[in-house]
């Protein structure tokens, strides 16, 4: 399991979270010393690749698996003829967090770059050889692609089992009273999960026990997955995931290849190892689906929303249903007195979509803030006070307050730095050199979800202590935040602290995504802390022999590793000398992260996001010149890994808005730039200039430690801004993402 234990040194001004320390894992990184899945050897180990279609709808009807076979080196080829069974078929969904998968059930070709073969051979040329030399042979029928390609449907549930629909107030009533009328119609395009790191997977089995290496982000809900699909005890499996190069969603959930990896080991007897090649990872892990969103505002004489109608389509899969749920994220931002949000889907010949980083709000946030700038301009209204005049003081969906003076402040803050002031209302009117420049801004909002988690806290006999959950860290620096949480649920310095993380047969910390992570698993961290000094306090407040004796009415307070008296300062004890008059070498505590009962408030992150743009009148071609963004989020652990997050974030939004579209041939359904040359992603010169604010909130509803995310909040409010501020340059509204230069021609 993970251990990470680096000492570092720093400047303490108080506590250990609020400090912006630097990563615990970034030594073990930069030097190469970082164990990932796809670098495991272990002895004996045998090497996959998976054969995968060339069509996207139809049957496989012929394999040459005597040539592969044939190969030096290859020792397996799995295909649906031959492939060890299964305890449950890879179509059911074990848990609500499952999707159905491909795990060589059948002969059915569903989408293009779905695995219909799994070849294991002594080494990996061999292995991608005998891949090639398979050389199927299909019966094909038309692919469905894209937003027309078949007839829509009404889904039960979008996301992960939200309802599709929301109705508030009467929507015919109140738009018949309306003075004007906005409709705007915005398409995104799909998105693919590039991670740094490649989804991989090392598979042994020691006799009936089988252990598996491979990043996940869901380490407790892989194991359930596991250990159904396999009809094995879940105590026989160990899962370790110490390491992972990026997730974005697509790391949280069981896949195909895994399956078909750990039936390969326990069929050879030997370690079978999977790193998936780049243009693998398009279609069988997830992604983002492509969507139409069609919203109307209705508006009266002062430019008050009246009215919200948002609706989106969004692409499915053509076997499981995972709907984006893009109209969910006009919920909660602006105040009106009816809304009506809907989904409808349509089935397509690609893998199924997953989570991606700010589902169903990063594609809704986008249109929907165009939609906003639209409005504002229709009624010839600064978008920022139009957005002030409109910005909801009570959650429209829920008819629960929530901070409202947060986000009029991220207004205030990022406003003022960029220079808002000095912007003029109409479009083409700036200009550096030849080029024509615009400012544009959107609102970030993302909700504030809390999981479920356990840890332990383990004071040593010196006064140090190790902590253990089986939280994830993707790169993001969750290691660190959750380290010092620790230790403050501890009351020791971080420096004091092992952190154990990474290893299934910890306490299951839940599912690093949504934005929650920090809370849950960190609540659950902070928790176990108390829990361990409650203990402690308990055995000094009745030891005649210490300085606390007795102070069990006014209580003790933790710090620095000792106990103070609440009613005396002067009197206070080491842990370690508390610990040895009770002859004890460890004491350890538990702890548990989750929402306790109904929410009081509706809660979410704020922020808000200035754009400006450069445009070249004769090519159309774009560029970002400054982003600034500021942004509240409730108490910040780690100031300079929140600040990396929203950066991220925001780069993210530059992808969103101008680069990232994943590219089907709609006559055979195959992807055309299925990799990093084809699929475009910001690089360097694509960011000029951004800035990430934080701005101080208190919210004492969100949870006990006040802790909200950030991860995904700095791509909502961006991707609009940046559109906003195209049309301000152009006078062209962009009615697609990414925004292609011939657009604006």
């Amino acid at each position: 399991m993970a251990d990470m234990t680096t000492t570092q040194h720093h400047v303490r001004l108080g506590s250990n979270a609020g400090q912006p320390m630097t990563r615990r894992d970034g030594v073990l990184k930069v030097t190469g010393r970082a164990p990932y899945a796809a670098d495991l050897r272990p002895e004996g180990v045998l090497h996959a690749v998976t054969a995968v279609a060339g069509i996207a709808r139809g049957t496989v009807t012929h394999l040459d698996t005597d040539a592969a076979m044939a190969h030096p080196g290859v020792v397996r080829v799995y295909t649906p003829a031959n492939r060890p069974p299964l305890a449950v078929h890879p179509d059911t969904k074990i848990h609500g967090f499952a999707w159905k998968t491909e795990a060589l059930q059948d002969d059915t070709v569903r989408y293009a770059g779905q695995p219909i073969a799994l070849v294991v051979a002594e080494t990996l040329e061999a292995a991608t050889e005998g891949a090639r030399l398979l050389n199927p042979q299909y019966r094909a029928d038309p692919p469905r692609i894209g937003l027309d390609g078949d007839a829509p449907y009404e889904p039960e549930a979008v996301s992960i089992g939200r309802p599709p629909s929301l109705l508030v107030g009467d929507m015919n009533a109140v738009r018949a009273r309306a003075a004007h009328h906005v409709d705007t119609v915005i398409e995104t395009a799909a998105q693919y999960h590039n991670a740094l790191e490649p989804h991989a997977i090392t598979a042994r089995w020691i006799g009936d026990r089988l252990e598996i290496d491979t990043p996940n982000q869901a380490i407790g809900l892989l194991k359930q997955s596991f250990s159904a699909y396999l009809g094995i005890d879940p105590a026989q499996i160990v899962i370790r995931s110490p390491f992972l190069g990026g997730g974005f969603g697509s790391k949280a959930i069981l896949y195909g290849a895994q399956l078909m990896v750990v039936l390969a080991a326990r069929d050879l007897g030997r370690p079978v190892k999977l790193a998936l090649r780049r243009d693998h990872m398009y279609g069988p892990v997830g992604h983002r689906p492509a969507t139409r969103q069609t919203l109307r505002l209705d508006l009266d004489d002062q430019g008050r929303i009246m009215a919200l109608d948002h609706h989106t389509l969004a692409v499915a899969s053509s076997f499981d249903d995972f709907i984006e749920s893009a109209s969910n994220a006009s919920h909660s931002v602006y105040a009106t007195t009816a809304m009506r949000m809907t989904h409808s889907a349509v089935r397509a010949d690609t893998g199924t979509p997953g989570p991606m980083r700010a589902p169903g709000e990063a594609p809704g946030s986008a249109a929907l803030e165009v939609a906003i700038d639209q409005a504002a301009h229709a009624m010839s209204m600064d978008p920022l006070a139009f957005r002030l005049l409109n910005y909801a003081e009570t959650d429209p969906a829920s008819g629960m307050a929530f901070s409202s003076k947060a986000l009029r402040e991220c207004y205030a803050r990022a406003a003022d730095l960029f220079g808002w002031a000095d912007r003029p209302t109409a479009p083409r009117q700036m200009r550096q050199g030849r080029l024509l420049k615009g400012w544009g801004m959107g609102t970030a909002q993302f909700p504030c979800p809390m999981f479920q988690a356990a840890a332990h806290a383990t004071l040593r006999a010196d006064g140090s202590a190790v902590v253990e959950t089986s939280a994830a860290d993707m790169g993001q620096g969750a290691w660190t935040a959750l380290a010092q949480i620790a230790a403050d649920g501890l009351g020791i310095d971080v420096d004091r602290l092992e952190f154990r993380s990474g290893h299934s047969d910890l306490p299951d910390a839940g599912v690093a995504g949504g934005s929650g992570h920090t809370a849950t698993a960190g609540t659950a961290l902070f928790n176990a802390g108390a829990d361990t000094v409650r203990q402690l306090a308990d055995i000094a407040t009745k030891d005649p022999g210490s300085p606390l004796f007795g102070a069990g009415n006014a209580g003790v307070t933790a710090r620095g590793g000792r106990l103070y008296r609440n009613d005396d300062d002067s009197r206070s004890e080491a842990y370690e000398d508390i610990l040895a008059r009770a002859g004890l070498d460890l004491l350890r505590g538990e702890g548990r992260g989750a929402r306790e009962g109904e929410p009081e408030r509706a809660m979410f992150s704020h922020g808000g996001v200035f754009a400006e743009v450069l445009v070249d009148p004769d090519l159309g071609q774009i560029r970002v010149s400054r982003l600034v963004g500021a942004f509240a989020a409730g108490r910040i652990v780690n100031p300079h890994l929140a600040r990396s997050q929203l950066l991220g974030g925001m780069i993210w939004g530059i992808g969103f808005a101008l680069h990232e579209e994943a590219v089907h041939d709609p006559r055979t359904g195959r992807f055309t730039n299925n990799d990093l040359a084809g699929y475009h992603i910001p690089v360097n010169a694509d960011v000029p200039h951004v800035e990430a604010l934080t701005v101080h909130e208190d919210d004492e509803f969100v949870n006990a430690l006040g802790i909200k995310g950030v991860g995904e909040l700095g791509v909502t409010g961006t991707v609009g801004a940046i559109a906003n501020a195209v049309w301000h340059a152009t006078g062209i509204r962009p009615t697609r993402f990414p925004i292609h230069p011939e657009s604006l021609i």
